[in-house]
């Protein structure tokens, strides 16, 4: 195998020659050395030689060896290149992920595309990009993934067209309105050997990946119970197009329930069993403030209640409503451990207040200090870490399992409101990987 792979014998590399000065033997060995992992790389992505599974691409093991041992022998001028990156849909949240291309380099967001040439081309000109339709994106040879941030409705179309053009795809949530849906994308990604990610990649933050490294550590215990709120009046007072919040995929649960389930799953592991109870204030939302005198009708329950059973025997009480003025300080996590009590930071941002009450040690909350890096407004770091990931070849933290998960859990939730019954989900997936507290600035790996 090893004259298959490298065209050579171990000898080539060690040969004595007395009459070649040391050095000069040395140097050959290192451009041997070189020449010869450079073979093992184009080896390793022939098709059928390492294979593959849960998108990850062919020659992973082959490709990060190479690179590593390329290295050792000189040769570093493929170091970390980021990946080419095409955006499909540039409304309000795609300023946020392409700020923070700034701080991470694995991805690179070049080229940009929205059903409005106009919004295309006003980010375009904002962060220096290059505008185009969202065909020519598609079809553009330069673009190895694509960041969907359409509006949900057009999420699943938008992933398959681009995993058919045969490009990662990472989107924002949720990941589909269905379990069909989310099932073809799955699907599509696996047969084709390419990436499938989505938001929230919130849980990410420091604050999160903190609360995860206490429960992990068992300061609380085992976790028994706990609850999450997430509940405000709706968005038509300040969204400029709020009118999608109210349709199918919308509401407080498919709008906000991603964060919150990515959250506790992050933390806790998968969800087992769900029972549900939902209802709607009414049919016809109107407008305040920017959107005054308009209304938008509502096709969706806007307050739902949930009871989640997770597989590590956890207890969690969800409440997601858009029909909620005012309430008085409700947490938006909280987990109660047999040895203690953790407040968890909302899991819409990405840091927040961490408190702690240990059973028979405190008296009060006790403020919590956070060790983790990306603790701003870091959208965009799920986008990074898949393309690191890919160039690494393991498993992305925002990864497609973790997605069909929460969505399979979100929609249990609504089977089960309307059937007034309990709900299995029968989906699971694993715990994404925790993030390194020593990781410096625009790392999500210890290299």
């Amino acid at each position: 195998m090893w004259d298959v792979m490298y065209g050579m014998s171990p000898r080539f590399f060690f040969t004595h020659t007395p009459d070649v000065p040391l050095h000069t033997r040395l140097f050959r060995t290192r451009v041997r050395l070189a020449i010869s992992f450079t073979r093992l790389h184009v080896w390793c992505s022939i098709p059928g030689r390492i294979g593959l599974r849960h998108g990850m691409c062919a020659a992973s093991g082959g490709a990060r060896w190479c690179g590593r041992l390329a290295d050792i022998c000189g040769n570093k001028q493929k170091k970390a290149v980021g990946m080419k990156v095409g955006l499909i849909g540039c409304g309000n949240i795609s300023r946020a992920y392409l700020l923070n291309g700034k701080v991470f380099k694995q991805s690179s967001i070049c080229k940009c595309a929205d059903l409005k040439m106009e919004a295309a081309q006003a980010r375009a000109s904002e962060f220096g990009m290059e505008a185009m339709s969202v065909d020519q994106l598609l079809a553009d040879d330069e673009i190895e993934a694509v960041l969907n941030l359409t509006t949900p409705e057009s999420h699943v179309s938008v992933n398959m067209a681009a995993l058919e053009a045969g490009k990662h795809v990472y989107c924002e949530k949720p990941f589909a309105l269905n379990r069909e849906d989310g099932r073809k994308v799955m699907q599509l990604a696996e047969s084709k050997g390419l990436r499938v990610g989505c938001a929230p990649d919130t849980f990410l933050g420091g604050g999160h990946q903190m609360c995860r490294k206490l429960v992990s550590g068992g300061l609380i215990g085992k976790v028994v119970s706990g609850v999450a709120f997430m509940m405000c009046h709706g968005h038509e007072s300040w969204h400029p197009a709020p009118g999608f919040y109210y349709r199918n995929g919308g509401g407080p649960l498919f709008d906000m329930g991603p964060y919150y389930i990515t959250a506790l799953v992050n933390i806790l592991g998968p969800v087992k069993r769900v029972c549900a109870m939902s209802t709607r204030s009414t049919d016809l939302r109107a407008g305040l403030k920017v959107n005054a005198g308009k209304t938008f009708p509502v096709e969706i329950d806007t307050h739902v209640t949930a009871l989640l059973e997770f597989s590590s025997g956890a207890f969690i009480t969800l409440i997601t409503s858009f029909d909620v003025w005012k309430h008085s300080n409700l947490p938006n996590i909280e987990l109660y451990g047999t040895d203690g009590s953790l407040h968890v930071p909302d899991p819409n941002c990405f840091n927040g207040q961490i408190s702690l009450f240990k059973g028979g040690l405190s008296s009060d909350w006790a403020p919590i200090d956070n060790v983790f890096r990306y603790n701003d407004n870091m959208r965009g770091i799920g986008l990074a870490d898949m393309c690191d990931a890919i160039r690494l070849g393991r498993r992305h933290r925002c990864c497609g399992e973790l997605a069909f998960h929460v969505l399979d859990v979100m929609c249990s939730i609504c089977d089960s409101a309307e059937t007034g019954c309990f709900t299995d989900v029968a989906s699971a997936c694993e715990q994404p990987a925790p993030l390194d507290e020593r990781l410096t600035e625009g790392k999500l790996d210890l290299e």
